[in-house]
């Protein structure tokens, strides 16, 4: 195996999927070991930070990448598996900002009420206990909560020599913002350029389903994942695929759109998985679908809709290729 590590400086960061040159070429097979930065570039560390004074837009999700992947070409199939995720600092930052979130006024929903103030919370990482700290700042009350490592922003460069802002979801991935892309899990994107020129970032420590306010506990990430490639079956939506679950990302506004959007492309996988009809998959789906929220804040909302694979005996997705590299990071963690 071939292990590639990179880590970005400062002007070597992506802003956009698509339209950025790559910072290395790969072969599929190769374990790459990456450094992420958080969404706000590492630059909010304290309570009196405040987005206004510190960020620049639209310099915000920085992404490690783009890689080209050597032999991609548009109609196959992209694969990342991501070994480990792990906080790459001790501290993380979430923030409510003005005319965003998913429970104010923004640039879409106008209203003539005032927007929500800034504030910036720090939450603390204790790697023994494996938490972080929630800190109320109008009282002195305080949780522990469990850390749950994920990558907010996967994707690939777009098709038609689009380049995307690093805040928008859409086919090609981007920032999905959904739990469900964790250590373990499996992402299948299609490619619509040549080399993919593929980019992760946005670390979050642990979000909840909808990333209510808009902002995660957004920390640098250290990521373990390992690039593989199917020729051609690309699928139109990004997929996850993990021990438990197969599922599908749809992203778009209104919700019920980003909703219709991933539950039809689980019906398309079902009818891969099984040889059945649309309709067939239709209603399977619709007796054995779950659909967790990922976002309702982006420029685009998406939505995650997954089957539990104990209900799919004999549905193997794209030949086991899940399993293949779960063995694999297996031996790469214990190197």
């Amino acid at each position: 195996m071939d292990v590639v590590e990179f880590t970005p400086t400062r002007d070597q960061y992506a802003f956009t999927f698509g339209g950025v040159a790559p910072v290395r070429r790969i072969q599929p097979g190769t374990v790459l070991r990456l450094w992420a930065e958080d969404a706000y570039g590492g630059v909010l560390q304290t309570t009196n930070d405040r987005p206004s004074e510190k960020l620049t837009m639209p310099f915000v999700n920085p992404q490690t990448g783009p890689f080209h992947v050597e032999g991609a070409e548009p109609g196959d199939t992209l694969v990342l598996h991501f070994a480990e995720l792990t906080p790459a600092r001790d501290w993380a930052a979430s923030t409510t900002i003005p005319f965003f979130g998913g429970l104010t006024s923004t640039d879409r929903t106008v209203t003539l009420q005032d927007p929500l103030p800034e504030r910036t919370w720090i939450y603390q990482l204790d790697r023994d206990r494996g938490t972080v700290t929630f800190a109320a700042q109008s009282s002195g009350h305080e949780l522990e909560l469990p850390i749950a490592p994920m990558l907010g922003t996967v994707g690939v460069a777009p098709a038609a020599f689009e380049a995307r802002s690093s805040l928008v979801p859409d086919k090609f991935g981007g920032n999905m913002d959904t739990p469900e892309m964790r250590a373990g899990a499996t992402c299948y994107l299609g490619v619509n350029v040549e080399g993919a020129l593929f980019s992760v970032g946005d670390g979050h420590y642990r979000q909840g389903e909808g990333e209510a306010c808009g902002t995660a506990v957004e920390g640098a990430m250290n990521v373990t994942l390992v690039v593989e490639l199917i020729k051609g079956r690309a699928p139109v939506w990004p997929r996850i695929e993990n021990d438990t679950h197969i599922a599908s990302v749809g992203s778009s506004r209104p919700l019920e759109d980003a909703w219709r959007a991933a539950q039809t492309d689980l019906v398309l996988w079902l009818g891969e998985l099984y040889a059945l009809d649309r309709l067939d998959a239709y209603q399977l789906l619709t007796q054995v679908a779950e659909a967790p929220l990922a976002n309702v804040c982006d420029a685009n909302y998406s939505s995650v809709v997954k089957v539990a694979k104990n209900l799919l005996p004999g549905g193997e997705a794209y030949d086991g290729v899940h399993a293949h590299l779960r063995d694999l990071a297996t031996t790469i963690q214990s190197a």
